[in-house]
């Protein structure tokens, strides 16, 4: 369940009216070849969050969004519409039902040559449909 919720975000991510403008890509991980701004889903773990009826996840999963420039004010527009965006995620998947999302934490930081990258953290609580 864990990857068809990596894939799931990462579609919903790509067709956001508000990103699709301001992000070169979203990608699983690192993208090989991309010029800032982008988007990776750098990192994900599950654990086990069924019920004796359903099978189940809590998925933690991290989103890191690169860009450039000196002003951390900079990025914050952009990383307001991720966070929007993660949390609208449609709960209801062709493969699973999302019971809950929950931001867990952010992380910024100043990389060389201009370099900026926002980590985003988020708990997923996943139930299995199909």
């Amino acid at each position: 369940m864990e990857s068809l919720l990596r894939a799931a975000l990462i579609d919903w991510l790509r067709t956001d009216a508000v990103l699709a403008p301001t992000v070169n890509i979203v990608a699983e991980e690192h993208p090989v070849q991309a010029s800032v701004p982008w988007i990776g889903v750098v990192a994900s773990a599950s654990t086990d969050w069924s019920t004796k009826t359903e099978r189940g996840r809590e998925v933690r999963l991290a989103l890191e969004y690169h860009t450039r420039g000196d002003d951390p004010a900079g990025a914050a527009a952009t990383v307001a519409a991720i966070e929007a965006c993660v949390e609208s995620l449609p709960r209801r998947q062709p493969h699973f039902h999302v019971a809950g999302i929950a931001f867990v934490r952010a992380r910024a930081e100043q990389r060389p040559r201009q370099g900026r990258a926002v980590l985003l953290e988020y708990r997923f609580r996943i139930l299995a449909t199909a």
